[in-house]
C-alpha cells in the first residue's frame, strides 16, 4: 500500500459528549480529509472504484472524510483515522469472489420432500372426526 500521508488534510475540534472540563478545553476530535480526484497516487480506475464503493464517506466537494473522537488524545484519534483510512481503501480495492450457482443435492431434495410429507400428514390428522357410516 502506498503512503498517502502527503495528501492527508487534518482538522481538529473539540469532541462532544461527557468528559468534564477536559472536553471544553482540549481539541481531541480529528477529521481526516483526502481529496480523491486530486490524488497523485491513485490511478483513474482506482479513483472511480473509491468514489463508487466509499460514496457514503465522500462529501459534496469530493473529499473522503473520516472522523475519529473515541480517544482522549488528539494523537490517538489521528492514528485511528489513518488506520481506518487504509482499512477502507483495502476494502474498496478487494475483489469479491464470483458466486457459482449450485443446485441442491439429491439427498437434500429428498430430505426436504420427506419433511413436507410429514408436515402434511400431521395437518391432515387434525381434520374433523367423521362418524363411521354403518
Amino acid at each position: 500500500m502506498h503512503d498517502f500521508s502527503k495528501e492527508f488534510e487534518f482538522r481538529t475540534s473539540r469532541s462532544g459528549g461527557p468528559g468534564g472540563q477536559n472536553v471544553n478545553k482540549v481539541s481531541s476530535k480529528v477529521e481526516l480529509r483526502f481529496h480523491v480526484a486530486n490524488s497523485e497516487i491513485l490511478n483513474p480506475e482506482e479513483k472511480i472504484l473509491v468514489q463508487e464503493k466509499l460514496a457514503n464517506y465522500i462529501t459534496g466537494e469530493g473529499y473522503l472524510q473520516i472522523i475519529c473522537q473515541t480517544e482522549r488524545s488528539q494523537l490517538g484519534n489521528k492514528e485511528n483515522c489513518i488506520k481506518k483510512f487504509y482499512e477502507l481503501l483495502k476494502k474498496a480495492f478487494a475483489r469479491q469472489k464470483v458466486r457459482k450457482p449450485t443446485k441442491p443435492s439429491k439427498a437434500a431434495r429428498q430430505e426436504r420432500l420427506s419433511g413436507k410429507k410429514m408436515q402434511a400428514d400431521k395437518k391432515a390428522a387434525r381434520g374433523k372426526i367423521r362418524p363411521n357410516e354403518f
